[in-house]
């Protein structure tokens, strides 16, 4: 029996992602042989203390769950756009953890990422350095081997079954292509800042979501010799088995794009995306952002929420700016004409929408 909603933004770590009812016929994958999910502290980078606070005290609003739920069952991606502070990287810790997905691969988008950089990396010259210091084993006449100390480097040459074998040792999946494993669970895959990539990645990505699948040539190449590869993951030194180079996922991973709202996406691109429009919270909303980050707030730091609500009209603010005035002014010693004057530094406006910057 199926279960609505499988992510509630309310309870504890709970198994519920195992009554997701099957997919659309059309998002139906089939990859294998099946993997188990690994532990929410394998990467130890995803798990750090940080990223577990954020997933822990992220509050999130009822359109928020209903469109992180809605992504789940269609196995779409989830576009998540809003001004910076907004929780929109958060939501994927929170979904992770919630669902245990185990940890949460992240893949930051600058304006030089290619879609390569996102499915796996290659380092053919370490491959030739380790081929250049191998022993090179000859043959007497009398049929005895010797070792020969070193040899000169050279390519590695495709027929070669022993460097072959060696070609796993220097390529690792990266976020995305890990992602797409086939995994028993879906990944949590956080695509951070889709808006500052150059303008093909998006349209490169089409396939890529579309399919479930990418194809590594370098083993593809070598498959006659090595058929299957035992290559490393992204976050960790763990090994899964890549079979004649291909990967396809079983599970579609839960995959969180965000935007700050700086660029137009294409429309097939929109169109393959469940879309979620993120605010600065509001009123009680934020008030129960604060409770769960530093506890009940006191008077000060309530007269500080209203401070600034009543600013968000003259300009752009973040809710972290909020949360680090109410810790600092929390600190002994200050009286209120110092604590007024160090929260209004550290509650500028990030952007400007009209002129008055005063309390």
């Amino acid at each position: 029996m199926s279960l609505w909603p499988v992510y509630t933004g309310e309870r504890e770590p709970h198994d519920g992602i195992a009554e997701l009812p099957a997919p659309p016929p059309w998002r139906d994958f089939d990859g294998g042989p099946e993997l188990a999910t690994p532990a929410a502290d394998g990467d130890s980078s995803a798990a750090s203390p940080d990223r577990r606070h954020r997933a822990r005290t992220y509050r999130a609003t009822e359109q928020a769950v209903q469109l992180v739920n809605a992504a789940l069952y269609l196995r779409r991606p989830l576009l998540v756009t809003g001004p910076p502070g907004s929780g929109k990287s958060s939501l994927a810790y929170a979904v992770a953890r919630e669902l245990r997905l185990g940890p949460v691969l992240r893949w930051n988008i600058t304006s030089r990422t290619t879609l390569h950089d996102g499915l796996y990396q290659y380092d053919p010259l370490s491959r030739l350095y380790a081929a250049s210091r191998e022993p090179v084993v000859s043959r007497e006449p009398g049929g005895s081997r010797e070792p020969v100390a070193s040899r000169e480097p050279a390519a590695p040459g495709p027929g070669a079954r022993g460097e072959d074998s060696n070609l796993q040792d220097h390529l690792r999946l990266g976020p995305l292509g890990t992602a797409l494993l086939p995994y028993r669970r879906p990944r949590a895959l956080l695509i951070d800042e889709i808006d500052k990539s150059d303008l093909d990645l998006p349209n490169d990505l089409l396939n890529i979501l579309e399919e479930g699948q990418y194809e590594i040539p370098e083993l593809a190449r070598a498959a006659r010799h090595t058929p299957v590869a035992e290559v490393m993951t992204d976050g960790t030194d763990d090994r899964v088995a890549v079979t004649r180079g291909r990967v396809r996922c079983r599970a579609f991973p839960f995959v969180v794009l965000t935007s700050n709202g700086e660029r137009e996406f294409p429309p097939a691109f929109l169109r393959r995306c469940v879309r979620l429009e993120l605010h600065q919270p509001r009123d009680a909303h934020l008030e129960s952002i604060v409770r769960a980050h530093l506890g009940e707030p006191d008077a000060y730091a309530k007269e500080l929420i209203a401070r600034f609500l009543s600013r968000g009209t003259g300009g752009e603010l973040a809710t972290d700016q909020l949360l680090n005035a109410i810790y600092l002014t929390g600190a002994s010693g200050l009286d209120t004409a110092s604590r007024d004057e160090l929260a209004e530094q550290l509650m500028p406006y990030l952007s400007r929408t009209q002129d008055d910057d005063e309390f």
